[in-house]
């Protein structure tokens, strides 16, 4: 990382972590969303590559969204700088091929929850609180949070948040399905660590094609879907990881990916 990343990328094997450097609130700038969405390209391109964790810096927030001082002024040059900027992020970020899993280790408001949203999974520690309280300030969630959160929890608990300003705990989180896991404070990051370090128990082949499916369910009928899995399954036998994971099974051996 250099003096002025504000998203430090580290790499454990099979799995990167890219953790948000922007102290005291880890706002996002323009800088660091597209540094955020150049990572993830990166990684995306790396074949060694089979997951990723998102965490915040620090013990008090994962994210506090933008830096509202950008838009203080009501440049609207600047505001569809920005939009466009989080737009690219968080849809490089959700598009990512792999499995992409939010540690949220504190605060996760505005822009940090819309980031956390684009993840597949989000492990979020007891004391953390999440809101997309943009309303508040006069905007409006521009970076997918009026369309994730309201697939993620449904239609009443995204007007609960959005249009009342209302915030979530942990718990809640969990309760209405915005969240996965509660952990304990401090835990996230190794609980995030633990589950994607178990994704290279996959196959990376297998694992690329049933997101795309899961994900494709958020705009295809069913009908479509159904064809859609099919086609995807025959594609596999294309690949090396289908033959070496059904042969090791037969022979009793652990499996050697080669996510080709």
């Amino acid at each position: 990382m250099n003096g002025s990343s504000t998203i430090q990328c580290d790499i454990e094997k099979h799995l990167a972590i890219l953790t948000i450097v922007n102290p005291p609130a880890n706002t996002w700038t323009e800088s660091s969303l597209i540094e955020l969405r150049d990572s993830v390209r990166k990684l995306d391109s790396d074949p060694d590559i089979y997951a990723l964790v998102l965490t915040g810096q620090g013990e008090k927030f994962f994210s506090a969204g933008a830096d509202l001082k950008l838009f203080a002024d009501g440049d609207k040059a600047t505001a569809f700088n920005m939009a466009k900027c989080f737009g690219e992020a968080f849809e490089t970020l959700s598009a990512f091929r792999g499995v992409s899993i939010a540690a949220v280790n504190g605060y996760a408001m505005g822009g940090g929850l819309e980031a956390a949203m684009a993840c597949d999974i989000r492990v979020v520690e007891a004391h953390a609180e999440l809101a997309l309280p943009e309303a508040k300030v006069g905007l409006l969630p521009c970076a997918g949070g009026t369309q994730n959160l309201t697939r993620l929890v449904g239609e009443g608990w995204a007007k609960r948040m959005i249009l009342c300003g209302e915030r979530v705990t942990a718990s809640q989180a969990v309760d209405i399905g915005l969240a996965e896991e509660v952990v304990a404070c401090g835990q996230s990051l190794d609980v995030a660590l633990s589950m994607a370090r178990s994704v290279a128990n996959q196959s990376p082949s297998s694992v690329a094609a049933c997101k795309q499916l899961i994900q494709y369910t958020r705009t295809a009928p069913m009908c479509h879907a159904l064809v859609k899995e099919r086609e995807l399954f025959m594609h596999l036998f294309d690949t090396v990881d289908q033959s070496e994971g059904v042969n090791a099974f037969l022979e009793k051996r652990p499996p050697v990916w080669k996510n080709q």
